[in-house]
């Protein structure tokens, strides 16, 4: 299912590579490009670039953040040129495609690519699921953002075309990012009425959080049990303040 896996390209700087994103993305039958904030497009150095895969380029989303770019995906992948620390799995060109693929029946997943100056920023890569780490000369591992996509597509490509139309795995449906977001802010709401989290000393317990809870990828049954607890929690919360009726 390769036509329900999203290529997102944040802040492109240069319009040529979004042609050359567009290239190597027809080339390994994916479709879905987005695009968050790009320096300029259309362009015609995009259309040239692109050969012939103008098509994908007419089709092009263009959004204006990477929330609205993911909202609807249960399964978020970041891409970073280096193997920093982002409390994330870090997985590798062959176990990322072979997990996307056992997914894409079920939803839509996306694959981040970030800035050529500087790649993914922190706060953008708390908002994915997995870290996706391409490997490379040690002395110059990093690549051109065509030449990543590239990679990528062409491993989904190839894991797909192994695959010879074999039957995924059945996996129960996973929350969305929207839905994930709507529990976050809940959550938050909650913590904040327990005084769980101090105003004056609130720390990084939000993002630490939505990094735990985006590692562990709640299930849609196991988040509506999570939204019922933290409800719970705010009617015990209102009974206790609330006077008790002393009319006669």
């Amino acid at each position: 299912m390769l036509s329900n896996i999203r290529i997102v390209l944040v802040e492109t700087f240069h319009p040529g590579n979004i042609g050359a994103v567009a290239r190597a993305m027809k080339n390994m039958g994916l479709s879905q490009l987005t695009l968050v904030n790009p320096r300029v497009f259309p362009d015609p150095e995009a259309t040239s670039r692109a050969a012939g895969a103008k098509d994908l380029l007419e089709q092009v989303r263009v959004v204006s953040s990477l929330e609205e770019a993911i909202h609807d995906c249960q399964l978020v992948i970041g891409t970073s040129a280096r193997e920093r620390t982002f409390d994330l799995p870090l997985m590798d060109l062959e176990s990322a495609a072979e997990l996307m693929l056992d997914e894409a029946p079920g939803g839509t997943l996306a694959v981040l690519f970030g800035r050529e100056t500087m790649g993914l920023n922190n706060a953008e890569m708390l908002a994915c699921n997995r870290h996706l780490y391409i490997e490379a000369n040690p002395e110059y591992p990093v690549l051109n953002i065509a030449q990543a996509v590239q990679l990528v597509c062409y491993e989904l490509w190839r894991t797909h075309r192994k695959r010879d139309g074999a039957t995924p795995p059945a996996i129960a449906p996973y929350a969305r990012q929207d839905e994930m977001q709507l529990f976050y802010a809940h959550l938050e709401r909650v913590l904040r009425q327990t005084h769980f989290i101090i105003p004056q000393h609130e720390g990084r317990v939000l993002d630490k959080l939505q990094r735990f809870f985006n590692r562990a990828r709640p299930e849609k049954s196991e988040l509506g049990i999570l939204r019922g607890i933290l409800a719970s929690v705010e009617e015990s919360l209102h009974t206790e303040s609330t006077p008790p009726d002393t009319a006669p």
